[in-house]
């Protein structure tokens, strides 16, 4: 049956909040298991105060230098002339150089600086290949690097970027350079067609020494070795030059074709993910040690010869650790050598998992990571106004990022960037109907949370003037001066009336204002930027959410809340201090509140706002340092390479609780501090052998200078665990079944073995991959008979360990179809049926197409917030819910009103809803029968004989052609007659040429814009 909403009265939203109270603030005496110790005999043992690095309170301007501000027109076409397709300029465009530029931005630095901007943070400004024929578009962005030593000449010279860099200094601002370490301009090409290719994977043709010998890349990964490598013969294609290109690249060594991975396009997953190409562009060998120390030189002669006071560093998650390993501490180091000592470098890991990100900057020894989970979490309290208890869940998260080095007080915070769109553009779309005033004031929510919760906030240049458009990537890349470019032109800004027809740099902005008001507040109370961030009450529901900041030598608490419901509301918020006054210093509010005799403080939050409140003294002195007890630290739920370690703190004070970890005949070692409960850290012991035990203490430091020790508690490091990626369990299979498996903590030194059961029979071998970081292999399954069951495991064995990987169990043959399948749900009764969740209802059913095996149905909806799930056969029996799974939870569809199409897959058991306003303005059959179906020339866009045309039922576009001649054809789908994006192999973008042999006579190319997959047929 379909999952039901929970609902609790008043009285149980009440104890949810002391639940909430009791889990994260007061954790009393009598909870402490009996080991708790008073102070430590151990004079070895150290307190130490929760790190705060140089950068935990900077304000930063994240902009893309062609799109600020036009300083000088005689730089527009870089000096390369008229021609769009060679200068890369053309301001009707919103993929090409629109003019903006160095001089643009020194010259409205003022217009930067009065939004209270600390530092400047610049999207990559090198000598860009100006256009990348293949992709129709140029490289205004800066991701397309050929000379890594000049800024690029649409943007400017060298001078000029040390002239800002000056300008900016002498006004006590910084300025950071968006930096790329794993890629350059797409100039290699492989075969005779010098083509993009699809990825080719290492267990299938792994990389050859010069001398023809087969070795992984891993096993030197992070050594000063590295085998002779040649273009011809050491990769599965070979590295062809255009002529003339040979020497494009500077510096000179990344002319050399063997530093790069050469494997072919990259679809984002797996081990193509670190190997494969980014949409061609040339993918490095960061595993040699060539590229990893040339990379560190050319970074580091930019910070000795332009004083840039920072990194931020491209596509992180998509280098091997050993890279950064090396690259962050190395060029750290350099920066401070060069006076640097507020140098900071952080990453784009695109990713919203803090298991997962934080690695970054604990095993990997980077400082911080761009806070992608942050985002996701403004986006669904401020703009999607999800519970209040998702956030207070968030935040508790934090302490996957302390260490002993870093933390989450340093990780830069942001709601919207270039490449997923704008904070503006989700809320459009989040509150479709909505008012603009309830949009500015969600916008300003989200600000208030970014700029008020730990982390140093990002404003996406244009954000402050209510900038919003469709999507990510080019359609988030507005002009702030006026524009040219149609698109953009029908853009609805937030809280104005103006277009980007004019110039946008209105300092009245409500949002420009707004901001500057949150970065002057926080300039004028410092805790609101760095203090210590305890979590203190979560509504059951939209409402409100609330903490404290609390810096920890002042020792006077601030109360931050705020509420994502559209209705007033009143929270008993706990504090550190009893019978106490607080003055309100922001937001609409009592100007003065004060605490209960528990220390609670009542505080009323108008509709999607903020209020802050300071407390009128400082938290009192402890007498006596609280008694502390260590949890059994235990393998972390969510990263096999990392114990968790927990401390529980017997008291209701400002605390700072520092962990320490030793093995047999070591020393105590400093892992992290901690500051606010619940008191914890994630220790990674990812680089020791399983077995190997760890002792564990935690010293609590209170706040008035008293310490106390825990007794030391022991955990063995955990057993990697081995899991199977595929096949997909339940999945039909016919011919080869690709396996696949990955190991929690990996190592190049793992080794994996794949077994099979046929039929519940005896386990056998099906192969061994040792080809980290994705293990692989292929077992062919042609000579057994349709309906046949085969279980598939994964095996590893090493130093203390061996494991076995849960089982996958597949059906040999097409998979069978169900009788029917209905969308059931809250929306049956606005189909037409007679009651809602009804699956025998005939205008809820679903209908096949046999083409594709995906059914659809297209049903026209009132505009509302539906749940709904698949459900088979007419019952209840069997049925999908969210991300396919089997009696799942409801799936959410937030409609606007009129016409949607759902779609169920049966072999993922995934139903969507897709709308006819998601489909793109045409798609083309591109390729090389261009010239077959009619049009001027073959790979043509743009010609009218290859468009496809919507079913605007089933959302499929579909192209017939009667008779098309025998032959041998590559093709891709290219979207809105032109080449700016487009789709290959497996719904890739730009991804490789799909194949066609064909027998003459009819072909049908269809296209379906939820999987990006063109077929023909």
């Amino acid at each position: 049956m379909p999952s039901r909403a929970r609902t609790r009265n008043g009285a149980g939203a009440r104890r949810a909040a002391v639940g909430l109270l009791a889990a994260t603030i007061a954790i009393s005496t009598a909870s402490l298991p009996a080991q708790a110790a008073p102070a430590s005999k151990d004079p070895a043992s150290a307190a130490q105060h929760s790190l705060r690095a140089p950068v935990t309170d900077e304000n930063f301007y994240f902009v893309m230098a062609d799109r600020f501000s036009n300083g000088s027109t005689a730089n527009d076409q870089g000096g390369l002339g008229s021609d769009p397709m060679v200068s890369g300029f053309d301001p009707t465009k919103k993929g090409f150089y629109n003019g903006g530029d160095l001089a643009g931005l020194r010259n409205k630095i003022d217009y930067i600086q009065g939004l209270g901007t600390t530092s400047i943070w610049l999207t990559p400004s090198f000598k860009n290949k100006p256009v990348q024929p293949e992709d129709k578009s140029a490289g205004y962005h800066g991701y397309w690097v050929t000379d890594f030593t000049q800024i690029d000449p649409h943007l400017g010279t060298n001078a000029e970027l040390k002239a800002l860099i000056d300008e900016a200094h002498a006004r006590g601002m910084k300025v950071y350079f968006d930096i790329i370490t794993n890629h350059t301009a797409d100039v290699i090409g492989y075969g005779d067609n010098n083509e993009r290719k699809g990825y080719v994977f290492k267990d299938k043709v792994p990389y050859k020494t010069a001398d023809g010998q087969a070795f992984d890349d891993r096993d030197y990964a992070g050594t000063d070795a590295f085998p002779k490598l040649d273009a011809g013969t050491s990769f599965p294609y070979k590295p062809v030059l255009e002529p003339g290109e040979e020497d494009l690249k500077v510096p000179a060594w990344l002319n050399d074709p063997t530093l790069y991975h050469n494997r072919g396009d990259t679809t984002f997953t797996g081990e193509d993910s670190f190997y494969g190409d980014f949409f061609g562009l040339d993918d490095l060998f960061t595993e040699h040690p060539t590229v990893v120390n040339g990379m560190k030189d050319i970074y580091k002669n930019w910070i000795r010869d332009s004083g840039v006071d920072g990194f931020r560093i491209d596509t992180m998650k998509h280098v091997n650790d050993e890279f950064w390993q090396d690259f962050g501490p190395d060029v750290l180091n350099y920066a401070k050598e060069q006076g640097k000592d507020e140098f900071f470098m952080f990453g784009e890991v695109f990713d919203t998992s803090k298991s997962f990100t934080s690695q970054f900057t604990t095993r990997n020894r980077m400082q911080a990571v761009l806070d992608f989970p942050f985002q996701d979490a403004a986006r669904n309290f401020a703009s999607k106004g999800q519970d209040a208890g998702t956030l207070q869940q968030f935040f508790a998260g934090d302490d996957w990022y302390t260490d002993a080095d870093s933390n989450a007080y340093q990780l830069p915070t942001f709601l919207g960037n270039h490449d997923m769109g704008r904070i503006g553009s989700f809320i459009a779309a989040d509150n479709p109907g909505a008012t603009d005033s309830e949009k500015v004031a969600r916008d300003r929510l989200a600000h208030e949370l970014m700029y008020f919760s730990r982390g140093n906030p990002v404003v996406y240049y244009g954000d402050e003037q209510g900038f919003t458009g469709p999507g990510g990537d080019q359609d988030a890349r507005q002009t702030l001066f006026a524009s040219q470019v149609p698109e953009y032109l029908d853009d609805d800004l937030l809280g104005t009336d103006a277009t980007h027809a004019t110039d946008n740099f209105s300092t009245a902005h409500p949002l420009y204002t707004g901001i500057r008001e949150l970065a002057a507040l926080t300039k004028e109370h410092p805790a609101l930027r760095n203090g210590a961030q305890q979590g203190r009450y979560a509504s059951d529901g939209p409402g409100i959410y609330a903490f404290s900041r609390t810096d920890a030598k002042d020792q006077r608490e601030y109360v931050v809340a705020l509420n994502n419901s559209e209705q007033p509301q009143t929270a008993q918020v706990p504090t550190y201090i009893a019978k106490r006054n607080y003055t309100r210093i922001y937001g609409d509010a009592a100007a003065k509140a004060k605490t209960s005799d528990a220390g609670t403080l009542t505080v009323t939050v108008p509709p999607l706002s903020a209020v802050v409140y300071q407390s009128s003294g400082r938290i009192p002195h402890s007498k006596s340092a609280p008694a502390v007890a260590l949890q059994q630290p235990a393998p972390a739920a969510g990263d096999n390479g990392r114990i968790q370690v927990t401390a529980d703190v017997g008291g209701t004070s400002f605390y700072e609780v520092t962990f320490e970890a030793k093995q047999a005949g070591g020393n105590w070692t400093p892992i992290g501090t901690d500051d606010a409960a619940p008191y914890q850290v994630f220790h990674d012991v990812a680089a020791l052998d399983a077995g190997t035990s760890v002792e564990y203490r935690a010293t609590v430091l209170d706040n008035g200078g008293h310490t106390a020790t825990s007794q030391a508690r022991s955990a063995g490091v955990p057993a990697p665990v081995l899991t199977l990626q595929q096949p997909a369990e339940g999945s039909n299979v016919q011919g080869a079944v690709e396996l696949s498996a990955t190991a929690d903590p990996e190592k190049s030194s793992n080794v994996v073995s794949f077994q099979r059961s046929v039929s519940g029979g005896e386990w056998t071998p099906v192969g061994t991959d040792s080809s980290s970081p994705v293990y692989s292999a292929t077992d062919d399954i042609s000579a057994l008979a349709d309906g046949t069951t085969v279980q598939y495991r994964a095996l590893m064995s090493g130093p203390g360990f061996s494991v076995v990987s849960g089982t996958r169990t597949v059906t040999v043959g097409e998979a069978p179809q169900p009788d029917s399948v209905a969308v059931a749900g809250s929306l049956n009764k606005a189909m037409g049926c007679a009651a809602d969740w009804d699956p025998t209802c005939a205008q809820a059913q679903l209908v096949l197409d046999p083409a594709d095996r995906i059914w659809r149905l297209q049903a026209d909806l009132p505009a509302g917030t539906y749940e709904y799930k698949a459900a088979l056969n007419g019952n209840w029996d069997t049925n999908y819910g969210a991300d396919g799974q089997p009696a799942g939870q409801n799936i959410i569809l937030n409609h606007p009103g009129g016409p949607v199409t759902f779609r169920y897959d049966n072999s993922t058991h995934l139903l969507s809803a897709t709308y006819a306003a998601q489909q793109p303005g045409a798609v083309a059959a591109a390729g090389s029968m261009d010239s077959e179906l009619g049009c001027a020339a073959d790979w043509d866009p743009a010609c009218d004989q290859a468009q496809l045309t919507l079913d605007p039922a089933s959302l499929i576009w579909k192209l017939t052609y009667p008779d098309l001649p025998a032959g041998s054809y590559e093709f891709k789908a290219a979207l809105d007659r032109s080449w700016n994006v487009s789709y290959g192999a497996g719904g890739a973008s730009p991804g490789a040429n799909i194949a066609l042999k064909h027998d003459g006579g009819p072909v049908t190319f269809r296209y379906d814009h939820f999987t990006h997959v063109i077929t023909a047929g």
